[in-house]
Order: structure tokens, then sequence, then C-alpha cells
């Protein structure tokens, strides 16, 4: 095989890998059909991100996955090298501006590691200086992932599942700690040592993912374990895959899980990171979040009814449990605040950004509701 017939295969292999922030769907490109998406990385660019896996070869037998040793199907391996050259020749073109790599595991963690790292040594090395998230290996150690870090633009180890239990029930092969470990790592390694020959003088982003739907988790299991990465791990992001059965796997007859259900979970992760909830906040009476409503709307429902926020006078994580109102909006109106002005109708309201359609049932404007200010407008 050709690297592009070799690319096309090993890229229908990592399906379960979720490529980037804002992912698309697979794009054609100057070369055709190949594992090309549409990402959003560090810095909120868009480019063609190359997703690939270094070998279909693994040793684990997770469950759900595609690659797991115990499924009959055709195995692909590129060499450090020729996956170096595939990347650089399809960059040069303009098929992909960046790639994500990652691999089955062959020969242990550390040998699949090493094999990662020395790809990525090879592109640094020949001049691309292009965005590059790398995969930790289960069973890395300490200074490879250090290694790792000095070479890319983000790092990624997944957790696939947020409790033990619930690891062992799909991947009874990999351990909590040793995925955990290295995250850990990760932000010590940040904190405590100078980045100076780094690729380009930084530390690199960390990320995770979990397989949504796979080991019969709770949505509260996995917010806790997010809101534990980011106080601990210091992670950009997390990402919930939806499980969808893989032929010849042990669950290719399991029911596909609601991907509005990781919709959900991402919209009450974003409200964790960016807005201060807590994941028991958003699930006061159940395990599960409500797949019918946003989960901002179903907690203001709950608790800003009876005691709405005076929009005047609140504090911004006061205005941050608004619906409809974000870090940006609140800013609008902290600074109008501070320039003496107050806010007095809906239409100063709408000057600033507000969508009052939203806002309106759970906000005091003048020490009031402004449901009948809506009215006249």
């Amino acid at each position: 095989m050709d690297f592009e017939e070799k690319l096309k295969l090993v890229g229908s292999s990592s399906r379960v890998e979720d490529p980037e922030e804002g992912s698309g769907g697979k794009i054609a490109g100057p070369c055709g059909e190949l594992p090309v998406y549409n990402a959003v990385v560090s810095g909120g660019r868009s480019i063609r991100l190359l997703k690939s896996l270094l070998t279909t070869v693994c040793e684990n037998n997770c469950a759900y996955c595609g690659i797991r040793w115990g499924k009959d199907s055709r195995r692909v391996t590129f060499q450090p090298e020729e996956m170096a050259d595939a990347f650089l020749r399809l960059h040069e073109t303009g098929a992909c501006e960046g790639l994500f790599l990652s691999s089955g595991v062959a020969g242990g963690g550390v040998h699949t590691q090493d094999r990662l790292i020395e790809t990525a040594e090879i592109l640094r090395r020949r001049g691309y200086r292009g965005y590059l998230h790398l995969k930790i290996m289960p069973g890395a150690e300490r200074d490879q992932v250090e290694q790792a870090m000095r070479l890319a633009s983000r790092v990624s180890i997944n957790l696939e599942a947020p409790t033990a239990e619930c690891l062992a029930a799909i991947a009874p092969r990999k351990q909590a700690d040793v995925l955990y470990n290295p995250l850990v790592w990760i932000e010590a390694i940040r904190k405590s040592t100078d980045p100076t020959g780094t690729w380009n003088g930084r530390w690199p982003s960390s990320s995770t993912q979990f397989v949504v739907g796979a080991a019969g988790e709770s949505d509260r299991d996995l917010l806790r374990m997010a809101e534990r990465l980011r106080r601990e791990a210091g992670l950009a992001r997390v990402y919930y895959s939806t499980f969808d059965p893989a032929e010849g796997t042990p669950l290719e007859n399991a029911p596909a899980e609601n991907p509005v259900r990781s919709f959900r979970l991402y919209q009450a992760d974003f409200l964790i990171r960016d807005y201060g909830f807590g994941a028991d906040e958003l699930l006061p009476g159940g395990d599960r979040l409500n797949l019918n409503v946003d989960p901002k709307l179903l907690y203001a429902r709950r608790c800003l009814i009876e005691e709405p926020v005076d929009i005047d006078r609140a504090d911004r994580p006061a205005l941050l449990r608004i619906p409809g109102i974000g870090p940006r909006t609140v800013q609008s109106i902290l600074e109008t605040r501070r320039k003496g002005s107050r806010i007095r109708t809906i239409e100063d309201l709408k000057r600033l950004g507000v969508p009052v359609n939203r806002a309106a049932e759970f906000i005091l404007i003048n020490g009031k509701k402004p449901i009948q200010q809506m009215r006249l407008f």
C-alpha cells in the first residue's frame, strides 16, 4: 500500500478519537478522502487537521475499540520516518495544516511512546513549526511525557471512563491510576520546569477523553472527574465521545448512545469551566442530565425564579448564573456599572447584548422583574 491508502485505513480505525475541539466532519482535500478534519485549536484558530495512528496493532482489548487485539482486521503500521514523510508531503500540498497523532499500543506503552516521540522529533528537526497533538500512551514514563511536551502543541491521554469500576468494564487491561498519573505529571512539569528547549518556548496544553455510554457511567461521575482534572491537572479540555458500537467488538450489539447526552455534558462542562458551577449544582436530584433542557436553564428555573438576580447589584459569579448571559456580557455589565451608569430598562440590557427573552424571568431591573416592561416593548 502507498501512504495514502495506509492513511485512509488507519483513519477509519481511529474513529473513537475526537481529533480536537470544535472538530467537524471529515473533509475532502487535494489528495482525496483522507482522515483530515476541520478543527479549532488553541487560540481559536481553525485548521485542517490530519488524524492518524502510528499503528493499528494494539495489545489492549478495550470492548468498544475497533483496533482491539481480539478483532480480526487488517493491521497497518507506519515507521516514524514514514509517518513524518507522509504528513510533510500532505502539508506541502495544502491538504492539511496540523497533525493529531495517536497509536495502538504495540510492544508496550514505553516502546510505543518512543516511536511517537521519534516521529515528532523528525517533524520538528525537518522544520515543521505547526500544530502537533501527541497522545501519551498508557504506561509511558514521566521522562517520556516531558519529551513529548517539548515537541507538541497539545498532549493528551484518554481516561475512557470516570471510575475504576467503569474502566474495568470496558478496558480490563488498563488501570485507572496508570491513565490518571501522566495528566498530573503534565501539570507538575508545567509548574516546576522551565520551558526553555521546547519547540516554541512554552509548555503545551493538555486534554483527555471519555467514552460516553459504553460502561454504564453516570453524568455525575463524569462531571465530578472533570472538576477534579481541572483542579489537579489543569486540563484545557475534556472530550465526551459518544459511544457508537464497532463491528467485531464485544459491544457491537449494544445500543449506541444518544449524541444529545454528549452535547449536554459539553454544556455542563463549560458551565463548570467558565461559569463557576459545580457538578452537583447541575445534578441536584439524579445522576443524569436532562436531555430536553439546557442545564443552565434548568438550574435557573430551580434556583432563580424565587430569588432573581439584581442586574445593577449582583457580582460576577451571580451574573454568570443568568441564562443567556456569558462572560463577555457580564464584563459589559460590570464596565457599565463602573462608569457610574445604571441599568434601568430592557433597552439598556439589549444595548449590552443581553438576550432579554431568555434572561427576563430570572432578573431584577430597578428592584423589579422586567416582565411588564417586556410586554410594553
